[in-house]
């Protein structure tokens, strides 16, 4: 029996290295953005709500862009990430504009979503086949469970020829569990693709195939109470910096899978990913969609049924 899934839309960076609001740079072939095509996947796999987390001062473009095409369809809610949804005994720089991470992020969810759930990037193209891989197995997990899992892409999928991305390099167990993700810059030259792990360890060398962490991660309602007793714990930490630190979901993540406290399935697709981490990377992105439109995948017109 399919019950209630939901799908979370992280929309509150503001997309320093693209030049402004790349969540609603339009690709399709009549403006559609990214997270038109995320969402209709969705749907078409077999999610029936989704919540964009954006900022506050965002809302009425993307209610009057996105929301508008989107709300015939499905459910829509709209939360928005600010720094007062922190503890009331820290005070968050006045001098600070970037988000406060993605953990924070899925935590200014929590009042908005009561069932299993994905999260993703908005500006993040991630295919079908790795919503349709989402939801069957959210379809199927308890909601009280602490078996969460993630989306696993083979990391010569991801990459741009514009320059480095940050993905999170995967050791997995023979069973399908995540071990440890590595935070890494990832760059191919000459063919050969190097990971530069972002906390100064060794850089090391990736096969084509090996899994990495979109930020395509499913979860229960049970993260949130993991997530507020370690944002508390992050914000008091010494070596915290209430500037320019970031409470980040894969580190939340790993220590809960170091201490047991959880479990994540990597769940692998064959999908690859398109994206506009810089300017460069738009022809690229629209040329995809278009190739897709003209096999059908899409329809030239997404919403118009």
């Amino acid at each position: 029996m399919n019950k209630d899934v939901t799908l979370v839309i992280l929309a509150g960076g503001m997309g320093s290295r693209f030049g402004g609001l790349k969540q609603i740079a339009p690709m399709g072939p009549n403006g559609e953005f990214i997270i038109d095509y995320s969402i209709y996947d969705a749907i078409k796999a077999g999610f029936n709500k989704v919540v964009f987390l954006i900022r506050k001062e965002n809302f009425e473009i993307f209610k009057e862009t996105i929301g508008s095409r989107v709300e015939p369809h499905i459910r829509v809610e709209y939360a928005f990430q600010e720094f007062d949804a922190v503890p009331c005994a820290v005070n968050i720089p006045s001098e600070r504009v970037k988000p406060l991470g993605t953990a924070h992020a899925i935590l200014c969810v929590k009042n908005f979503v009561h069932e299993p759930f994905a999260i993703i990037n908005a500006d993040d193209f991630y295919g079908r086949d790795a919503f349709v891989k989402a939801y069957n197995y959210l379809n199927t997990v308890d909601v009280n469970s602490n078996d969460y899992g993630m989306i696993g892409y083979r990391v010569g999928n991801t990459l741009t020829e514009n320059g480095s991305v940050k993905r999170g390099v995967c050791q997995v167990q023979d069973n399908g569990y995540l071990v440890n993700i590595t935070e890494s810059k990832v760059e191919k030259v000459n063919d050969v693709i190097t990971a530069s792990p972002l906390d100064g360890r060794k850089e090391f060398v990736v096969k084509s195939t090996d899994p990495v962490s979109m930020n395509f991660l499913l979860f229960t309602p049970t993260i949130f109470k993991y997530l507020e007793e370690e944002f508390a714990d992050f914000l008091r930490n010494k070596n915290t910096d209430l500037l320019t630190s970031e409470y980040l979901i894969p580190d939340v993540l790993q220590k809960l899978i170091d201490e047991r406290e959880a479990t994540a399935r990597v769940i692998e697709t064959e999908a690859n990913w398109y994206g506009v981490t810089y300017k460069e990377d738009t022809p690229v992105v629209r040329k995809a969609i278009a190739n897709f439109v003209k096999d059908n995948v899409y329809s030239n017109e997404l919403w118009k049924n």
